[in-house]
């Protein structure tokens, strides 16, 4: 009895271990919400547009090459401006999954943001930039090969920029 009786408590045991720790119940779950991305509705506004050209614009006057506008660039970059919106806050909150996202599916090497709220023009917003240190330090940042945009307003009208820049 004794021997029957420690046959099954180890058959039960056996049992635990190998039933208990199956993939489906390690609480990871891998590729569960990947994010799909829309480029095929990227669009620019008048001051994005503008945006982008006078970026360049100063790119240029100071030696360096001009960006190419990538569309999922723009497409993340929008994500993250109705974000701010939603929160109603400027922020760079989330950064390193946008970041990851880039290196993923459009090959960066590197990734670099600015945000702003609040500015009315393209010339304003840019300005705002260059006048701080560490913006002015991403719009410069000679590695970068592209670049997007995103601008939109809040129920108030408020502006709320982001502008994403990545090396491939």
């Amino acid at each position: 009895m004794k021997t029957l009786t420690l046959k099954f408590i180890s058959l039960i045991l056996l049992s635990t271990l190998l039933f208990s720790c199956s993939k489906e119940d390690d609480g990871i779950y891998f590729n569960e919400n990947i994010e799909v991305i829309n480029t095929t509705n990227v669009s620019y506004s008048a001051i994005e547009t503008e945006i982008l050209n006078l970026v360049n614009d100063h790119r240029i006057s100071i030696g360096l090459s001009s960006l190419s506008t990538l569309n999922i660039v723009s497409s993340v970059a929008d994500g993250h401006t109705n974000y701010m919106i939603e929160v109603n806050q400027i922020n760079h909150d989330n950064f390193a999954q946008r970041s990851q996202t880039l290196i993923n599916e459009a090959n960066a090497k590197s990734v670099g943001e600015n945000v702003a709220y609040g500015f009315t023009t393209a010339q304003g917003v840019v300005n705002g930039w260059l006048n701080s240190e560490d913006h002015r330090k991403i719009i410069e940042k000679p590695d970068y090969t592209h670049f997007g945009i995103s601008t939109d307003s809040n129920s108030e009208n408020r502006n709320y920029f982001t502008h994403i820049f990545i090396k491939k």
